[in-house]
């Protein structure tokens, strides 16, 4: 399997994904999985500063990423696959892409949301989508560093 890690992080590429998760996971490409973001040339040029020296990326929108993940394009890369919300992300399973866990890192407040970590906020459609993806079998986690405990998200869920 080409994936190694797949995580929401509305933040994409950052410091923490581009240092120490993509080296804990052992990441050889990144691969930014977003709609928007392939669009916007600000966005691309600020991925493109942002990813770690010797490790490729790819920006895709999501029926491209299910394009490239279904052929044998990355079977040779150790993918740490991003995507920027858990629409994304249950689009992707939805649509084949094979991931064991997913892991949530950050989502911002918005409105309609509520905080379940300090760096996780989700609306009813996030929890909708986190027990949708639990039920195809994904384990999910909400884990802002490798240190951190990876449990289940269901644990932090409002009851």
């Amino acid at each position: 399997m080409a994936i190694v890690h797949a995580r929401i992080d509305e933040r994409l590429i950052h410091g923490q994904v581009a240092m120490v998760w993509t080296n804990t996971v052992g990441a050889t490409r990144i691969a930014v999985v977003n709609d928007e973001a392939v669009k916007e040339e600000m966005i691309i040029a600020g991925l493109k500063m942002a990813k770690p020296a010797g490790v490729k990326l790819s920006i895709l929108s999501k029926k491209k990423a299910v394009e490239k993940f279904q052929s044998d394009v990355y079977d040779n890369d150790k993918v740490f696959l991003i995507t920027k919300n858990l629409q994304d992300m249950e689009f992707l399973v939805e649509n084949g892409v094979k991931t064991g866990t997913i892991n949530v890192g950050n989502i911002a407040k918005r409105e309609g949301s509520t905080q379940i970590k300090k760096s996780v906020y989700v609306t009813k459609e996030d929890i909708d989508s986190i027990h949708h993806l639990i039920d195809k079998g994904i384990r999910v986690t909400a884990q802002m560093i490798p240190a951190e405990s990876d449990q289940s998200i269901i644990e932090y869920l409002p009851k």
